[in-house]
């Protein structure tokens, strides 16, 4: 649901909804809808195979590569291809590490 959608629907303006909504939560909608886009974007992505970040990030709903560029290194601190480097490498060292699934292992 778009977030003017909701504030809509809750018949209160785009921004006591934002208020409200980090006062509760402790984030703005939008911060939530976009941190949700991007795990259920990353979690899915296999390191051992080749990955299309074009296709990845228009799969995803991004607006271009570019944009999706942007979101990583504003969630991660990486590129996406720094990301997998460092994911591949965290693998290597720890194969079978409970952390296999997760998708923002520390550089």
């Amino acid at each position: 649901m778009a977030i003017g959608d909701l504030s809509e629907a809750a018949g209160v303006s785009s921004t006591h909804l934002a208020q409200r909504f980090k006062e509760l939560i402790g984030v703005t909608p939008k911060r939530l809808a976009r941190t949700h886009r991007f795990t259920a974007t990353v979690f899915p992505i296999n390191p051992a195979e080749p990955i299309d970040w074009g296709d990845l990030a228009g799969g995803a709903g991004y607006f271009d590569q570019a944009h999706f560029g942007h979101e990583f290194r504003a969630f991660t601190g990486l590129t996406p291809t720094r990301y997998i480097e460092v994911r591949r490498r965290f693998l290597r060292e720890h194969p079978g590490h409970v952390l296999d699934g997760w998708p923002l292992p520390a550089d």
